[in-house]
């Protein structure tokens, strides 16, 4: 099984390249299921047909289906919020208290997840393809499994001898959740984008975000890419040079990000809207160019921690892609140490070894960054 996430800033054209990605890896032989939970639904549009909750068969070994998110907040967390809140009443919080703390915010966005994995886990298909909403959605939903854990931890402390069922429940359900997410065997993100400045700067924030969460980004879309002028003359032909030249210099700074030239396809744009299979199969073809959109994503990962000893104590590696304008703060939080990039923040639990250690230093290579500990935790 593997689970394809594609994401980008809004507009940059994922949901047809997922669509497409998706008519491809069917053209393949593969059982392949296309889900969207994008709240602004487009991939039905993208196959030129109506798509429901349900999966529905688009082609020959592909099918696609629409998350309603809305229904899924309607019965499944109705249910599991009842739980909950009889859980919190008989811990001794009164009913309004209950009631206010099972409002979980993103409860939405995790409930699509949910159902990603489920018909994911349930299902016939060997690759799932979901078209993800906005960056900025997308990067929320992510960092949920772990963010409501962590909610619900503060309610109900491990071992507690009232902790509900209910809680134990969604507590392991959000962790197969977080596991599923960060395999990298499993799961992959592809980044689309097009080629300009604020969206490149966007898409290296997300990079960093997604490594901080320990999630691996297999490549890179470049989208609309400006087609080559060829023999045409005049005016139009200048400024088609002009604006594949600029485009150009923007997919070279791209080689910052630490993507090689296989890992970073690119896709001209078109003079008619893509719509319909026999479209996106041209898309695909252009993208994978009859290879298996797969292929090459079986390298091995760099562990999001790496611990060294140094003359002084340890090194801390930290596996997160740093361009030169990266802002980027470190803090101490009890035996976590709280990472911030470009205003993505995470807690990381330090390894027992480094946990009676202090922060002495801090540097960024083209790596990631090396925090320097030696000596016991002193003050602060």
């Amino acid at each position: 099984m593997r689970i394809l996430l594609f994401t980008g800033k809004g507009g940059v054209g994922k949901t047809t390249l997922a669509a497409a990605t998706a008519a491809a890896l069917a053209g393949r032989g593969r059982k392949t299921l296309v889900v969207s939970t994008d709240p602004a639904h487009s991939l039905g549009d993208a196959f030129g047909r109506a798509l429901g909750a349900e999966p529905s068969e688009v082609d020959t070994l592909l099918h696609a289906v629409q998350i309603d998110t809305r229904g899924l907040v309607d019965s499944t967390w109705r249910e599991l919020r009842h739980e909950l809140q009889s859980a919190l009443a008989g811990a001794g919080l009164d009913s309004l208290d209950a009631e206010e703390l099972t409002v979980v915010p993103g409860v939405d966005e995790l409930l699509a997840l949910t159902e990603v994995q489920r018909l994911a886990e349930h299902g016939p298909w060997e690759t799932v393809v979901v078209d993800c909403g906005p960056t900025a959605e997308t990067l929320r939903l992510l960092a949920l499994p772990e963010a409501v854990s962590g909610y619900l931890s503060r309610m109900f402390k491990p071992g507690a001898r009232r902790t509900a069922a209910a809680v134990r429940r969604l507590g392991a359900h959000l962790e197969s959740l977080r596991t599923l997410l960060t395999d990298p065997a499993t799961t992959t993100v592809r980044l689309v984008l097009t080629p300009e400045r604020v969206v490149v700067a966007e898409a290296r924030r997300t990079l960093s975000s997604l490594a901080l969460r320990g999630i691996l980004v297999d490549g890179l879309i470049v989208n609309r890419l400006m087609p080559a002028p060829g023999f045409w003359r005049g005016a139009a032909a200048s400024w088609m040079r002009t604006r594949r030249t600029q485009q150009n210099a923007v997919l070279a700074e791209l080689g910052d990000a630490g993507f090689g030239p296989d890992q970073v396809k690119p896709v001209e744009h078109r003079a008619v809207e893509p719509v319909g299979l026999e479209a996106l199969q041209e898309i695909a073809y252009e993208l994978y160019r009859g290879l298996d959109p797969l292929a090459g994503t079986e390298k091995g990962v760099t562990p999001l921690l790496q611990v060294s000893e140094s003359d002084n104590g340890y090194q801390l590696r930290i596996a997160v892609p740093l361009h030169r304008d990266s802002e980027v703060d470190l803090a101490r939080v009890d035996d976590d140490l709280a990472v911030t990039v470009d205003g993505f923040r995470r807690l990381i639990a330090l390894p027992e070894m480094l946990r009676p250690c202090r922060i002495t230093g801090a540097e960024s290579d083209a790596h990631g960054l090396v925090v320097s500990l030696a000596g016991n935790r002193g003050p602060g």
